[in-house]
């Protein structure tokens, strides 16, 4: 038996997710850890963001409390990521 904490919003949307794919929480632990044996590794790829995703990480979350979007409307963020694109 395995006991794990985790919060109730994180937990309820995980199985949520996990349910439409056909599994259980509790499968998806067991996957994970098999995976563990199996590979002798941790199965997922960590990473420490590089300067350049810190920032952005940074001015997202700063958007997000203040309720503010870089663009007022769609087309103006097609518009900015098509130019991006053309660099």
């Amino acid at each position: 038996m395995l006991h794990v904490r985790v919060e109730e919003d994180i937990k309820a949307q995980a199985s949520e997710a996990l349910t439409a794919m056909g599994l259980t929480v509790s499968d998806a632990v067991r996957l994970f850890l098999h995976r563990v044996v199996a590979d002798q590794a941790f199965p997922l790829e960590l990473k420490v963001p590089n300067a350049e995703t810190r920032a952005a990480m940074r001015e997202a979350r700063a958007r997000v409390a203040a309720r503010k979007a870089r663009h007022a409307k769609p087309q103006d963020l097609f518009d900015d990521l098509e130019k991006k694109r053309r660099k």
